[in-house]
């Protein structure tokens, strides 16, 4: 019965994605679309956010367009809500990752998200490059 659940939500999965990467105009970041299922990007960020925090988000989403189904989580590392996912990351502001939460695997790409924000293009590209590869 899991298994049959786990095809259906990954057939749904499919199709949707092939729909929003339809939609895609940007050509300048996507060559075409790419599924990679059980993975999901997070962003952890502080009450009060900065600039290059909202950047980062901003092209973090534009970043994950072309995969369609990957979900992107944005969590608030101040509220007491989220301590232990917090903890679980090891992050008390702001940061952002790969997480593959069947494996347990993780990707820490703070260092990489805040000396590329100034550079949008270079940001997408190397975003999509680390998602490739994980």
């Amino acid at each position: 019965m899991h298994k049959l659940i786990t095809y259906l939500v990954l057939a749904f999965v499919f199709i949707s994605c092939q729909n929003k990467a339809q939609n895609i105009t940007d050509k300048a970041y996507v060559s075409e679309f790419k599924f990679k299922p059980g993975i999901e990007v997070i962003q952890f960020h502080s009450e009060h956010r900065c600039q290059t925090c909202l950047d980062i988000e901003a092209m973090t989403k534009e970043a994950i367009l072309p995969y369609g189904g990957i979900p992107f989580r944005l969590i608030n590392a101040d509220d007491n809500n989220n301590k232990s996912v917090s903890n679980e990351f090891k992050t008390a502001g702001t940061s952002l990752f790969i997480y593959d939460p069947v494996q347990g695997k993780k990707l820490d790409l703070t260092d990489f998200a805040f000396m590329n924000a100034s550079d949008k293009e270079k940001f997408i590209k190397g975003l999509q490059k680390e998602i490739d590869n994980f």
